[in-house]
């Protein structure tokens, strides 16, 4: 068999897996949508929620989305990912909430040793449970994968988060033949995850398929970073060089992105998403585990997050 009659078969092959988890994602969209009364759809501007908004654009298009964007904002993030954020927003015509960390911070909700330099990572959570709480949100939709993380892994697509806005990992409600169990009582409320099941290299053929638009950091670029515990960290003004270490010029994108205080590039030459994607398919390593510094402070790190409220 030729090349080229090979990656027709491969593309098409390709194509009907991507085709499935799409038709997957749109059906949980739409049963969130007609099963809970108040839902909101979260949009930091990263790759997975730009692919959320394309598979919201095809579950409920040409009418309005029938939830807002909600973003929580630390204050600290990129400042390229941001102003993507609001642009795409704008294209959309939808309406965005950001619930901002800050003001978290000035109501005394959250507190940080020093509130210019720490992380805010962990801190997101109270400030989405307070969002939760002030729009009544009733279920939250994210574009959190399995294959992230351990804890993610084990999460159910719908997943029920208590009053308090905890996650219980041992009282999981199961989801057999997709049938999804959506009922909370007042002050309890529904993460749910349409792309649970897609990997990373998924994430990008899609958005190689769907020509997504995407903020210009996930793209090769030179950055200033400083080699430490094996990851490349971006030198800010809140990730300052340490004593002794050396501040490189690298080519580097971003795998992920988050907040700037615990999220590192890689080191890459993959301009295109035609090269990203033939980067992902032969790489060993979970993009938060190449990437995140919170991550890295102990194995159970993310699950002891999302039981206090994390996404």
């Amino acid at each position: 068999m030729n090349t080229v009659v090979e990656n027709f078969f491969l593309d098409k092959a390709a194509n009907r897996h991507l085709d499935w988890l799409e038709s997957e994602a749109i059906h949980i969209m739409r049963e969130v949508a007609a099963e809970c009364s108040n839902p909101a759809l979260l949009f930091s501007g990263g790759k997975d929620s730009v692919v959320m908004l394309r598979l919201a654009e095809k579950a409920f298009r040409p009418g309005k989305f029938p939830f807002p964007l909600v973003h929580i904002d630390t204050g600290h993030n990129f400042e390229e990912v941001i102003t993507f954020r609001d642009k795409r927003a704008a294209e959309l015509g939808e309406r965005l909430i950001v619930g901002s960390v800050e003001d978290s911070i000035k109501r005394g909700t959250v507190r940080l040793r020093n509130p210019q330099t720490d992380s805010r990572n962990a801190a997101q959570a109270v400030t989405l449970l307070e969002t939760i709480a002030e729009y009544k949100f009733d279920a939250c939709i994210g574009g959190a994968r399995r294959d992230e993380e351990k804890a993610r892994a084990k999460e159910r697509i719908f997943s029920f988060r208590d009053e308090f806005g905890q996650w219980n990992p041992k009282a999981q409600r199961p989801e057999l033949w997709d049938l999804y169990n959506t009922r909370v009582h007042p002050g309890e409320n529904m993460r749910v995850f349409p792309i649970s099941n897609w990997t990373e290299l998924d994430v990008w053929q899609y958005i190689a398929r769907e020509k997504l638009e995407l903020p210009p950091i996930y793209f090769a670029h030179q950055r200033q970073v400083i080699p430490r515990n094996g990851l490349l960290v971006p030198l800010t003004d809140l990730t300052p060089a340490r004593e002794g270490e050396i501040v490189e010029t690298r080519e580097v994108r971003f795998r992920t992105v988050g907040d700037i205080s615990c999220t590192c590039p890689v080191a890459s030459d993959a301009a295109t998403v035609e090269a990203i994607i033939a980067e992902t398919a032969v790489t060993q390593i979970t993009e938060r585990g190449a990437t995140r510094m919170d991550d890295q402070t102990s194995e159970a790190s993310m699950e002891k997050r999302k039981k206090e409220g994390y996404f």
